[in-house]
């Protein structure tokens, strides 16, 4: 058995314009363009690349974008400040903050600042409540991503045995969240499990999101098997890689996502249709 790849970076691009048709749609129709503001704090390389992207995209489909670069050394104070004064501007849509933060900034403390209705990141215990008991509105945008592209793919998660491999309050957690939505039987593992291995080869689906390079190896993983790789490692060498030994385990599995070009760009897709969905609900009660 070969696995089939799930091409992320393709079915990002079609729903990325499909949001397009959508607000192209509004434009025609007088309305305005949602509107990003994304925050970077300090000059971490990859955080400037993520930011980058997502610029990008909201180019791509007609976002306005607002940049707020602040710098490593910028209190919690200031930016709660910057935060509150978007919160309050209704021309603003959605705020976005890139993680990681210095560690002067309580992460925690930031997420609740953001406005529940702007929080396009879908972190706030608002919205993560919300998925809990099964009234979503803003869906963290990596778990979301992933039952997009599963369905894109015309993957059936009806009864399925999902092992999730991290228990992240932006990841793992609401992913395990999502699968019971979409009708999964869940296993969340984390440090503490005992014998992962067994975990993992009883699963249908597994889910690795632990940012710990190679962790789930190939012959853990049960024949026919789909195999959604979330993390994100970077090695000696430079090179990225995920959680999962992709070659021993394409070998195994009947789908598999590759690191990079599996979830990493749903993620930036879902994240923009939260902006344009958090436009829409403004709208609904305005």
């Amino acid at each position: 058995m070969t696995a089939q790849i799930i091409n992320g970076k393709a079915i990002a691009e079609n729903l990325l314009a499909s949001i397009k048709l959508k607000i192209d749609a509004r434009i025609v129709a007088g309305k305005r363009a949602p509107c990003l503001a994304v925050i970077l704090v300090g000059a971490d390389p990859a955080s400037a690349i993520y930011v980058r992207n997502k610029r990008k995209a909201c180019e791509k489909i007609g976002i306005r974008s607002i940049a707020y670069e602040l710098s490593a050394d910028t209190s919690e104070a200031n930016l709660f400040t910057l935060v509150d004064r978007l919160n309050n501007d209704a021309t603003v849509d959605g705020i976005l903050v890139q993680s990681p933060l210095p560690p002067q900034i309580d992460e925690e403390r930031l997420i609740e600042r953001i406005n529940v209705d702007k929080d396009v990141d879908g972190f706030h215990p608002y919205n993560i409540g919300r998925l809990a008991i099964r009234q979503p509105t803003l869906r963290s945008c990596t778990p979301f991503g992933v039952i997009k592209m599963l369905q894109a793919v015309n993957i059936d998660l009806m009864g399925l045995d999902a092992t999730i491999v991290g228990v992240s309050n932006h990841v793992g957690r609401p992913m395990a969240l999502e699968l019971l939505l979409a009708g999964c039987t869940i296993t969340s593992c984390h440090r503490h499990t005992k014998d992962l291995a067994g975990k993992v080869r009883n699963a249908d689906l597994i889910i690795a999101a632990a940012g710990k390079a190679g962790l789930i190896q190939g012959d853990w993983i049960k024949a026919g098997a789909i195999v959604v790789d979330i993390g994100i490692n970077r090695l000696a060498d430079g090179s990225i890689c995920g959680d999962v030994d992709f070659n021993a385990a394409k070998a195994r599995a009947s789908y598999i996502t590759p690191v990079p070009g599996g979830v990493g760009p749903m993620t930036v897709a879902t994240l923009m249709e939260n902006t344009l969905l958090a436009l829409e609900l403004k709208e609904k009660i305005s």
